[in-house]
């Protein structure tokens, strides 16, 4: 039996929706909330964002996927959120190859 508990998400705790920024590090990852509100003083809408670490227990995620997030006990010194669900999974990511006037393949120079 290991030493941790299980991370339990309750059926009142806060949920939200971002977009995965980061997937390097193991069980982990940057989540970013968007939103609109207006200036207090001019009232210009902003554009603004809420940066989350959020626990990837399996290491499903991956960057650019939509996915849910609760709020959970303190897993580490940053992370307070879990990973629930995948909502949205992100397009797969493919390298353009084009052709010389050679006839040979070359991957895209990024």
């Amino acid at each position: 039996m290991s030493t941790k508990s299980e991370i339990v998400v309750g059926p009142n705790a806060q949920r939200r929706i971002g977009i995965v920024e980061t997937d390097g590090r193991d069980k982990s990852r940057k989540v970013t909330i968007q939103y609109v509100s207006k200036h207090p003083k001019y009232g210009k809408f902003v554009r603004k964002r809420t940066v989350l670490q959020a626990h990837d227990a399996n290491n499903e995620s991956r960057k650019g996927d939509r996915v849910e997030i609760a709020e959970c006990r303190p897993i580490s010194r940053t992370k307070r959120w879990t990973i629930v669900r995948i909502v949205e999974k992100a397009p797969a990511h493919v390298d353009a190859v084009f052709q010389t006037d050679d006839g040979k393949k070359q991957p895209k120079k990024k």
